[in-house]
């Protein structure tokens, strides 16, 4: 499927986004530009991953997203480029970057594929999860083949009957001498089925968040299952399906931490992973501002290009603004994270709300400036708007990041 209008997506993001263009003596440079304030060495993996994006997922994303078809040979490409385990310790393999690092190679890697991109995130974390609360010999068991995505993760927290409310899980592990037996099922479990490694919450003591607990389990456990591929508005590029367990027997040397730490180690993942899929937000809408500049540049209507009417201008300006707000609430709390500041879940959860709002009302904004053209799958457009509308609902819904800032300020 090649996209009418935007096939020069992959060129264009080159153009745009790897490096300001110099001519002659004059630098100029994007108020929008994804690089200003950054360290050179920042400013080169940021280049790294942009290029990437540009000549291995824009081409295919929306042949990706027709087809439904999971990347995994091309995220093993970009595991090469030390994407599989960004903050992972490198002496399992890992990158060893900060989390501001990280959010802006996501931020680059979705502006050629959201929905892959997104998928990858998610590894990211479960990935960390491992290398930061398991002992030396799980690290050194599941890190190097998931930072080399040889072996894919998968997280899996929610239940078909606990979403936001995800300390009231049910899923029971019983421990049974040397293992836990596991029953239960998880649900919208990116990767599900096609992945190999789960980082599973589980339930192994009383009510509450004090009796969950964390298991890594492998895809070729006895007892492990899973429901149909779901069927999605976007993230098409990666599979979503339910994760059963019937009697799965789980080492007990495959618990992350003692029992009763899993509901702490699962916030402490999501906290990063509210950053990551913001990151992704910030990808799509800079991709998506730049579409809209193109068409509007070269569309013409009333005998005049779409740039000369005075009211898309101004819209265009406000999703630059927009933008350029999102991305620096995001880089702030990523470098709270690293720095664990007491204020980081606040600003973690802050930085999710603004960025996936503000991107997605971006997006949207970016669709209807193309018209009726922006209905169709053959222009880029548009899968960003349906691939980051889910953005504002997973990773702690949105209304669920409202309560946590309220709560910061209310206990202050």
């Amino acid at each position: 499927m090649a996209w009418r209008g935007c096939s020069r997506l992959g060129a264009q993001l080159r153009r745009s986004l790897s490096w300001p263009q110099v001519l002659g003596r004059r630098r100029i440079v994007s108020c929008i530009d994804p690089s200003t304030g950054l360290t050179e060495e920042q400013k080169e993996f940021q280049k790294v991953a942009f290029d990437f994006a540009a000549k291995e997922m824009a081409p295919h994303m929306a042949e990706w997203d027709e087809k439904e078809i999971f990347p995994v040979e091309t995220m093993q490409k970009a595991a090469q480029l030390g994407f599989g385990g960004i903050y992972v310790k490198p002496d399992v393999g890992g990158s060893g970057l900060s989390r501001l690092d990280t959010s802006i190679i996501f931020e680059a890697l979705s502006t050629g594929c959201t929905s892959t991109t997104a998928y990858l995130s998610i590894h990211n974390m479960c990935a960390w999860m491992i290398d930061t609360f398991g002992n030396e010999e799980q690290r050194h068991k599941f890190c190097p083949s998931l930072c080399s995505m040889e072996k894919l993760a998968s997280y899996c927290l929610t239940e078909p009957g606990s979403g936001s409310d995800a300390a009231s899980l049910i899923t029971s592990a019983k421990r049974k001498g040397d293992t836990y037996v596991l029953n239960g099922s998880k649900a919208f479990t990116s990767g599900g089925g096609d992945t190999d490694v789960y980082v599973v919450m589980c339930r192994t003591g009383g009510s509450g968040p004090k009796g969950i607990s964390c298991l890594v389990l492998e895809k070729e456990t006895p007892g492990l299952s899973f429901g149909k591929k779901e069927r999605k508005v976007g993230w098409n590029s990666q599979p979503t399906r339910a994760v059963i367990f019937e009697d799965c027997a789980v080492p007990v040397t495959n618990r992350l931490g003692a029992e009763g730490q899993g509901f702490g180690i699962a916030m402490k993942g999501l906290n990063g992973g509210r950053i990551n899929i913001a990151s992704c937000s910030l990808g799509a809408a800079h991709a998506s501002v730049l579409l809209a500049q193109d068409h509007l540049t070269i569309r013409k209507q009333f005998g005049e290009p779409l740039a000369s009417n005075q009211y898309l201008q101004f819209r265009l300006a406000e999703m630059a603004t927009r933008l350029v707000a999102a991305r620096l609430m995001v880089r702030n709390a990523a470098q709270a994270l690293q720095e664990e500041r007491e204020d980081a879940i606040a600003l973690c959860a802050m930085a999710k709300l603004f960025a996936t709002d503000e991107c997605f009302t971006i997006c949207n904004q970016a669709l209807q400036m193309h018209g009726g053209y922006g209905y169709l799958k053959d222009y880029a457009v548009q899968q960003f708007m349906r691939d980051i509308r889910v953005h504002q609902i997973l990773e702690g819904t949105n209304e669920v990041m409202r309560m946590i800032v309220a709560r910061s300020l209310l206990q202050e």
